[in-house]
């Protein structure tokens, strides 16, 4: 990110969002989401290629655990790098707290939109946080984050943008703010080998860095699953226990594609 800017790969994700098909859900309000991303876009229009359908299948992914979490009676959800996310609007639902972090300068921005918009954020609390430099438990806490109730943590398209020490202080901040029962949905830049791949993410390194925003940390399979264990963390099971073959594939892809959910270690 550029200093005093707000960051222009969120504006970019916000207008693709657009052309996304949602995961539904009986409460909350789409609308409101889709106005706030229209804010954003100005301009901008959703493209399509490898990147976009990533993007498309990481935004279901997403979507997909928060409505499972609050089905399942999740009261607290926690986004780090919010950006211009607007599941907190989409998913709205009478109990549920939302918590968003972000760097000051693209959370000023947000919500000087969303006070344009007359959105009701008042299920919302923000958390201005630098993550090279500020301690993000701590911001929870002063928001009114309860530490001993389950939370959903999502860290969306942020990962790759960190250098690996700003990454694991960021996990650990979460974990310390973690309660039994909590999950954390994660997307990570994880490099398997496939040379389609490499070469769809080699096409992104250079975009996101004429954008300011370079690339930073690309893991390998062995390499994630060290951070997690780094960082009080380890992969989850399947929430589901009737689970079947085909589930276990749709979760394998996932973990393939850098799409991860993980629970606090004991």
């Amino acid at each position: 990110m550029r200093d005093g800017a707000a960051s222009i790969t969120a504006q970019r994700v916000a207008a693709h969002r657009l052309t996304f098909e949602r995961v539904p859900a009986s409460y909350g309000d789409p609308e409101a989401d889709e106005k706030l991303a229209r804010d954003v876009a100005g301009s901008l229009r959703g493209g399509e290629g490898g990147m976009v359908a990533y993007l498309a299948a990481r935004t279901s992914f997403f979507d997909r655990i928060v409505v499972r979490a609050i089905d399942a009676g999740m009261r607290q959800v926690v986004i780090a790098a919010a950006g211009y996310d607007g599941r907190a609007l989409r998913y709205a639902k009478a109990g549920v707290r939302w918590f968003e972090v972000d760097h000051p300068d693209t959370q000023r921005d947000k919500r000087a939109r969303l006070e344009r918009l007359a959105m009701d954020t008042s299920n919302v609390s923000f958390v201005p946080a630098d993550f090279n430099v500020d301690d993000v438990a701590s911001g929870l806490s002063a928001a009114g984050h309860d530490r001993d109730l389950a939370s959903l943590f999502l860290v969306e398209g942020v990962a790759v943008y960190l250098d690996r020490a700003v990454l694991e202080s960021l996990l650990r901040g979460l974990r310390t703010a973690a309660a039994r029962r909590s999950r954390l949905a994660i997307s990570l830049s994880v490099d398997s080998g496939a040379a389609g791949l490499s070469t769809r993410r080699a096409t992104f390194q250079r975009a996101v860095a004429a954008m300011g925003e370079p690339a930073r940390t690309v893991l390998t399979p062995d390499d994630a699953e060290a951070l997690f264990v780094a960082t009080g963390w380890q992969v989850a099971p399947s929430a589901d226990p009737r689970s079947d073959a085909a589930q276990s594939e749709r979760l394998e892809r996932a973990r393939r594609a850098g799409l991860v959910v993980v629970e606090p270690t004991a």
